[in-house]
């Protein structure tokens, strides 16, 4: 599609800014609005399939702000702004795959009518891909600003290649993915608080979305490692463009949706990942804020069967559930009930408290101690049927294939001490 782009140029400071004014700028680039029920017949085939959900559509743009006449110079600062008007869409996303902040530099990126603002980007988000990936903004109209002092803007790079264009949102404002989920604010969650924390929701490519989690390793030494599931197509490419958010969840049991999407991680580096047992684990780039209370969530790796079982997930990408399972699990082939069948999965037969749904995938399932036993992957499970659900096997993927980039052991034993099995912690 072709994008139209207009070189504008803006003579007011962001302090000045107000939606009145802004409201009478023509956009830099506008796109069209999307055709709604032609994507829905495409998700709902894709899903079938067990694909991860999609929340926007990816639109290739290149736009070197190095290259643009329209810097202004305000109160000795330089600036540069591109205002992107997307018609209907529920939020924006960006792709910077040429990013390096110079000391000074600043990237903003704020609704045009002031309203939703995301943090500053600046030299501390450098990173060793030279690319970000931006969170959401939930807004059909956004301004992106970069400022920089004269003798930087040639240092900097802020070259913008991929606008993600979204047109479902990561929850409904009022209403709960499935009635029967349970929100972990709820009294049910009380005993797994520390394990709660280490969960995100999580976008990839600025257009699929999962869920995955922190994980501990023997060390105890909060490596910021992360699990999903593979088949939410986190790879050696795509992993710079990881973003997980954190602490999403609603503020009163079964209220309204108003989870905040304002703790993240954007970028991480792939370390390994299976088809066997569909787990992908990834380092982040950062770890995150301390003052998110993010947890890392213990394992068990070894052959032993949970008496019980919890998940906590993303339903939909609603804001965070917790479900129970309250007899044995099983361990089967993937989508099997023969026991154990290739050993690959295990099986929950149905879920006694909560469900999941498509944006669980990749979170995890703990047993009755309280660690992960694997990671989910597909199912029939919903709060209409009481069918089941499987999980990427953890002692599984702890052999893998036998490579490092193919097992666990290798990065959640560095040591190589042997030990199987850790507990959460902060």
């Amino acid at each position: 599609m072709k994008i139209l782009q207009l070189i504008v140029f803006f003579c007011f400071s962001l302090s000045s800014l107000h939606s009145a004014a802004v409201a009478n700028i023509p956009a830099d680039i506008h796109l069209p609005a999307l055709d709604i029920h032609s994507l829905h017949q495409e998700d709902v085939f894709s899903e079938k399939l067990g694909n991860a959900p999609r929340f926007a559509v990816e639109r290739a743009v290149d736009i070197d702000p190095k290259n643009q006449n329209s810097w202004i110079k305000e109160n000795g600062i330089w600036k540069w702004r591109l205002r992107v008007k997307a018609d209907q869409a529920v939020s924006l996303n960006f792709s910077f795959t040429e990013f390096k902040m110079s000391a000074n530099s600043k990237l903003a990126i704020y609704s045009a009518d002031l309203k939703q603002k995301m943090r500053e980007f600046s030299s501390a988000d450098n990173n060793i891909h030279n690319e970000l990936w931006t969170p959401v903004i939930m807004s059909d109209d956004v301004i992106i600003e970069l400022s920089a002092p004269t003798e930087e803007i040639d240092k900097l790079q802020a070259r913008l290649t991929q606008i993600n264009q979204g047109y479902r949102t990561f929850s409904q404002p009022t209403e709960k993915s499935g009635a029967c989920n349970v929100d972990v604010v709820c009294s049910e969650g009380d005993d797994w608080r520390e394990e709660i924390d280490s969960v995100g929701v999580i976008s990839t490519g600025g257009s699929t979305f999962c869920t995955g989690f922190m994980v501990n390793n023997t060390s105890n030494d909060r490596s910021p490692y992360f699990m999903t599931a593979k088949h939410c197509r986190i790879n050696a490419s795509s992993a710079p463009s990881l973003v997980v958010y954190w602490n999403y969840q609603a503020s009163q049991c079964g209220g309204g949706r108003d989870g905040d999407l304002n703790q993240f991680n954007t970028g991480s580096e792939f370390l390994a990942g299976s088809s066997k047992s569909d787990f992908t684990l990834v380092k982040l780039l950062k770890k995150p804020d301390p003052s998110w209370n993010v947890s890392y969530a213990g394992f068990d790796a070894r052959d032993l069967d949970a008496a019980q079982a919890v998940a906590i997930h993303h339903p939909s990408t609603d804001e965070k559930s917790i479900s129970f399972e309250y007899d044995p699990v099983t361990v089967t082939s993937y989508l099997g009930t023969d026991i154990p069948g290739n050993g690959s999965h295990i099986r929950v037969e149905d879920w006694d408290v909560g469900t999941t749904e498509p944006g669980s995938s990749g979170s995890p399932l703990f047993n009755n101690e309280r660690r992960v036993i694997g990671q989910l992957h597909g199912g029939y499970a919903s709060c209409s049927s009481q069918t089941a659900d499987w999980y990427g096997r953890l002692n599984t993927s702890w052999e893998g294939e036998g490579a490092p980039e193919t097992r666990l052991k290798d990065w959640l034993d560095p040591d190589k001490t042997g030990v199987l099995f850790t507990d959460t912690i902060r």
